[in-house]
């Protein structure tokens, strides 16, 4: 299965740990945010239009793995419209777990997205959101690759 994945929320959500989850179920190439940030991608800053480049970044690294038949989530807060607008097309999991997260500077960015494919809310735990995330994926087992 070759798609793109955008785990996207506040911080402190469970996106990383939803990411782990899903990815050995879809023996998928996890992109996390803050690792790309501190490493590849540290010229960038905390402003808005670096957050937009950050996000643009994160969906061309998303793009490489799908356009050789893989697997990508991101795992990024991805805070405002026009960040989700510039990390490009995917299949869009909202975290949506908490009210406010550790950062004030992104509490007061961030947008509520308008448009999820699925919401995931304070119930349950990530190996059952990841099932549920495989399951609206259309997925059946047998038609995924085995985990590594």
């Amino acid at each position: 299965m070759a798609i793109k994945i955008l785990i996207m929320g506040l911080p402190g959500a469970g996106k990383t740990t939803l990411a782990r989850a899903l990815a050995p179920i879809l023996s998928a190439t996890v992109f996390n945010a803050d690792e790309v940030r501190a490493g590849p991608h540290s010229d960038l800053s905390f402003s808005h239009a670096d957050r937009i480049e950050h996000a643009r970044r994160m969906g061309l690294l998303c793009d490489g793995v799908v356009a050789r038949g893989g697997t990508a989530i991101a795992d990024f807060i991805c805070p405002t419209p026009q960040t989700r607008a510039a990390f490009g097309d995917a299949f869009v999991v909202w975290v949506d777990r908490i009210r406010q997260g550790r950062f004030d500077d992104t509490n007061a960015l961030f947008t509520a997205p308008e448009h999820f494919d699925v919401r995931v809310d304070k119930t349950g735990i990530a190996s059952e959101w990841a099932e549920a995330i495989v399951a609206r994926l259309g997925a059946r087992r047998g038609q995924l690759r085995p985990s590594d």
